[in-house]
């Protein structure tokens, strides 16, 4: 017996090494494939290029033929992982610290020329007198006529202490500018303040570098202007991520530490890491509530999404983008740097949000949202369902709002900064932000203003009205019923004109933004919309309603 069960234990012994050395040669066998794989079509490649550079009919710049295949190249990976050449490393800075070197303003397209739309306040723009509506004429001397928004944005950034020289045309005078570019940071957060009695309001943008020490700060100021704050409003819409660490350490200050906030895994393992609160919170016991909508993303998606995983705060707003890809800058030859995806990120449920799939494509190479059939259910701290492969779904939804098809045609035009431009002329000041609206009187000009402007456009109705005609002459039935869809064009043509008292509250509060920025800056005008904000209004609410928050938080 003894002897037959050291025969069986050889044998499984044997069957063990075998299937290892076999597992090991199959490995050692698919590397050396891909090896060869790689090697080989890296000579194709190289073929390729040296005959396009010897037998094409015109000269081949070589750097960009390259740039352009690295390029096509990534884009069939994801839209996250990107070359950048020596030629582009401020952007890099850009999207890493939210800096960069230039004069601070916003600029926009009208036609063949560049207005500047907005300058930051305190930068040199600002600082040289530059308003919104200047078109800029020349710079250092070369006409800006026929240039593009990304042509005169090279033009006007560079080295911090170096200098331009500026032309720009105001009401028919030519106005000539000298500055000095200075480094160029974002605020993290714009604004902050109160929104409602004892409801504390902190608008983040990004996560740069020193956005978690910017909400601290925020929060501070806000608790010693009132120690009996019922409530804080977190407001991550329309912000598109940034700094893993960042994000992890603004959940920090309000969850306890030793907390999972958020895990990363990828391909390769020793780079995978869990990151975990490990300071003292500032506050674990306020209500929060944080606000999300389809421009959310990424760590707005860490930070909403382990807040509401650990049960800390509810949110509110709508679905948020589902970017759950982490990006990692990887430096390259000749000062160029890569951005690569690198792994995922899973919150504390378990669950990751990634919404679209990147690695299986359809025929046309479109990659598609996670099906609903492939979702997975997770559970909160506190017992609640939440779904993984589509983002973080708002525990109180507010529907989007959307802009009129009568306003997207206005914005295009720029009718409504081209009023605000003539506004300011006239009225040397306004009301302070939390006081300012636009009155009978104000829209009245803005009518006025309208009156002798083209804005043609196509309602979903008249759309319906011309496809009916086309249908109706296919099928022969045109002649019968052609007069009554005239009859219906002429009266959507007629109620078209009034349009713009129909729209008046979505146009008033557009035309309050674009005001109140050229009087209080991004502040002011952030400030001025609060009080008429649907997503700001149901925060508040739920904050304002203990037993509702506690319950949403235990449902």
């Amino acid at each position: 017996m003894k002897i037959v069960r050291k025969v069986r234990v050889f044998a499984l012994l044997s069957m063990t090494l075998l299937g290892s050395y076999g597992a090991s040669l199959w490995a050692q066998q698919a590397d050396t494939d891909k090896g060869f794989e790689i090697a080989k079509n890296l000579e194709i490649f190289s073929n390729v290029y040296r005959n396009v550079n010897m037998h094409y009919v015109d000269d081949v710049d070589p750097g960009k033929a390259i740039k352009t295949a690295i390029d096509a190249m990534l884009a069939s990976l994801d839209p996250y992982t990107n070359y950048y050449p020596e030629s582009d490393i401020e952007d890099v800075r850009l999207q890493l610290l939210g800096e960069y070197g230039g004069i601070g303003a916003i600029i926009l397209q009208k036609e063949k020329w560049v207005y500047v739309s907005e300058p930051y306040e305190g930068f040199p723009a600002d600082q040289a007198g530059l308003r919104a509506g200047d078109r800029i004429v020349s710079i250092n001397g070369e006409s800006a006529e026929g240039k593009t928004t990304a042509e005169v944005s090279d033009a006007l950034r560079g080295q911090a202490g170096t200098t331009l020289e500026l032309v720009v045309e105001r009401d028919g005078k030519n106005l000539h500018k000298q500055l000095t570019r200075k480094a160029i940071k974002f605020k993290p957060v714009p604004y902050f303040g109160f929104v409602d009695d004892g409801v504390g309001y902190i608008k983040l943008n990004e996560f740069t570098q020193h956005a978690a020490s910017d909400v601290r700060d925020a929060f501070t100021h806000l608790r010693s202007e009132r120690a009996d704050m019922k409530g804080l409003i977190l407001d991550l819409r329309g912000n598109g991520g940034g700094l893993l660490n960042e994000a992890v350490d603004i959940v920090n200050l309000f969850v306890k530490p030793g907390e999972l906030v958020v895990e990363t895994k990828g391909k390769v393992a020793a780079k995978n890491m869990r990151n975990y609160t490990t300071a003292p919170a500032i506050d674990t016991d306020l209500p929060i509530v944080v606000l999300i909508n389809g421009y959310s993303a990424s760590a707005s998606e860490i930070v909403s999404g382990s807040l509401q995983d650990l049960d800390r705060a509810v949110v509110v707003g709508s679905r948020s983008y589902g970017k759950g890809l982490v990006q990692n800058i990887l430096p390259m030859a000749y000062n160029s740097q890569m951005k690569v995806t690198v792994s995922k990120y899973y919150i504390p449920s378990g669950r990751c949000i990634q919404a679209i799939d990147y690695t299986h494509r359809d025929e046309e190479g479109r990659a598609s949202k996670v099906p609903d059939s492939l979702k997975v259910a997770f559970k909160t701290r506190n017992g609640r369902t939440v779904y993984d492969g589509f983002g973080i779904e708002p525990d109180v939804e507010v529907e989007p709002q959307y802009m009129s098809i009568l306003a997207m045609t206005l914005v295009q035009k720029n009718y409504l900064f081209d009023f605000a431009n003539d506004f300011v002329k006239h009225h040397p000041s306004i009301d302070p932000p939390s006081q300012f609206v636009v009155t009978d009187d104000i829209y009245a000009d803005f009518k006025r203003f309208m009156s002798d402007k083209k804005y043609d456009y196509a309602t979903a109705t008249e759309r319906v009205l011309k496809e009916l005609r086309a249908v109706a002459g296919e099928e022969k039935y045109l002649d019968s019923i052609d007069d009554a869809i005239s009859s219906l064009e002429a009266y959507m043509k007629a109620d078209k004109e009034r349009d713009l008292d129909r729209h008046r509250d979505e146009l008033s509060e557009m035309l309050k933004a674009e005001l109140l920025v050229r009087y209080y800056y991004d502040k002011g005008r952030i400030e001025g919309t609060l009080r008429s904000d649907p997503e700001v209004h149901k925060a508040v609410e739920v904050l304002s309603d203990k037993e509702r928050y506690r319950k949403i938080l235990n449902q």
